[in-house]
């Protein structure tokens, strides 16, 4: 199929705008604390060397959230494949910070390139990636069509595109067919995403229904020394935590806790905002609720009715601690974060009723009594309420999780399998 206008107009403007858009974006990852060096891997220039004989397969994922979705399938495919190596990119400085501290065997991260000509042409060169997994929404036309014109063979996995994203490319058939024709295999996070896909010119025959990988992926990490200090620190204190909270929510939490004082008057939060960066508007939230508070990023230990997590992947540590954990960007129309971690945990897991990007995850959640949804903010100091004073159902929930999760794991097997079996990476794979 030949290049449609709308495509060869892309590659042109890209092309003409590739200095305006390295100036932001390099600068972007310099205030980020991203040294020079690394933020030119923007521009497709390499920090690392490809290494190895055996395949290097490629996953590129947008941010956080999805780039620690893969790591679990990369350390499955990486146990088949021993001879590969892996590439993850990525385009913001907190996934590259995560990924590094969980870094799978023989993987390697750089920034993705910009998807204009040159950053494009030199990161292939390079790389020469003899497979290409993008993860959940990654469409960026040149980095999908040019990378086909390697050779590679290309996967589409997660796939779940917003009602407006979707509406875009449906309205340019003809763009999409170009660019969704690249890909020997597209996994969806459901059935409706499977038959939106093909309703927007993806093969039919290539199209299928997989898991949402972020339900799949190892648990979060631990620091067991701190661990140990907020144990210590809070002795027996009852306590609950709310996590991955957004701008808006905290003062509904905060409302929550203060209710519950009255009861429970030593029961103390673990309060994790969403993006730490925020922590000082959070704390003078804290003070203005009139709640006492201690902080994380200042090294302080647990203490006062409020603990201010504002620290960046600790995630794993405050869910170990605590076995009621609210998972917010869910009282807001945001579409929730992943309970699958918390489930890990072996914690009972609260969230409101905005939890579209893990819907399948919750029902399910739902149905094996692990979780429960929070109708409206007036309901959710009743239900914590209701998991402090009875101890049988907190019980229940958390042994729910805990099988809810032992059943997840030959999920990420097949869909391990599967890939290999697509992309043509037996050992055996020709030398490049």
């Amino acid at each position: 199929m030949s290049a449609p206008f709308l495509y060869r107009a892309y590659v042109a403007a890209t092309g003409a705008l590739v200095p305006l858009a390295a100036h932001l974006e390099t600068n972007k990852l310099r205030r980020a604390g991203v040294e020079i060096h690394r933020a030119h891997e923007k521009l497709g220039h390499p920090t690392k060397e490809r290494r190895g004989a055996g395949p290097l397969v490629w996953f590129h994922a947008a941010s956080v959230g999805e780039s620690l979705s893969v790591l679990s399938l990369i350390t499955r495919m990486g146990v088949a494949l021993p001879r590969a190596q892996f590439l993850i990119t990525s385009g913001t400085a907190t996934s590259a910070a995560l990924v590094a501290k969980r870094m799978p065997p023989r993987c390697v991260h750089q920034f993705a390139p910009l998807d204009a000509p040159g950053p494009i042409k030199r990161f292939l060169k390079h790389w020469r990636p003899d497979a290409a997994i993008f993860v959940e929404s990654e469409l960026w036309p040149q980095m999908l069509r040019r990378t086909h014109a390697t050779g590679a063979r290309m996967a589409l996995v997660n796939a779940r595109l917003s009602t407006s994203s979707i509406a875009r490319w449906t309205r340019r058939p003809t763009l999409a067919r170009y660019l969704f024709e690249v890909f020997d295999l597209i996994l969806t996070q459901n059935d409706a995403m499977a038959e939106a896909m093909i309703a927007m010119q993806a093969p039919p025959d290539r199209v299928a229904r997989g898991s949402n990988l972020k339900a799949l992926s190892e648990p979060l990490p631990v620091d067991e020394t701190a661990l140990a200090e907020a144990r210590a620190a809070l002795g027996d204190r009852p306590l609950w935590v709310a996590a991955s909270t957004h701008a808006g929510e905290e003062e509904i939490v905060l409302a929550a806790h203060k209710k519950l004082l009255e009861r429970w008057p030593d029961l103390h939060l673990i309060l994790a905002p969403r993006h730490p960066e925020r922590g000082d508007a959070v704390a003078q939230l804290i003070a203005q609720t009139g709640l006492t508070a201690t902080r994380r990023s200042t090294g302080e230990a647990p203490g006062g009715n409020v603990y201010l997590a504002d620290t960046l992947g600790e995630l794993g540590t405050w869910y170990a601690l605590g076995d009621i954990v609210f998972l917010g960007g869910s009282l807001l129309p945001i579409g929730g974060h992943n309970p699958f971690e918390v489930a890990q945990a072996g914690a009972a897991v609260l969230s409101g009723n905005h939890v579209s990007a893990f819907a399948e995850t919750y029902a399910l959640l739902e149905a094996e009594g692990a979780a429960c949804i929070v109708p409206d903010e007036t309901d959710l100091p009743e239900r914590i309420a209701g998991l402090l004073s009875d101890r049988a159902v907190l019980t229940a929930m958390k042994q729910a999780a805990k099988r809810f999760v032992a059943g997840q794991d030959d999920q990420l097997d097949s869909i391990a399998a599967r890939l290999i079996t697509v992309l043509r990476l037996e050992p055996e794979l020709r030398p490049r």
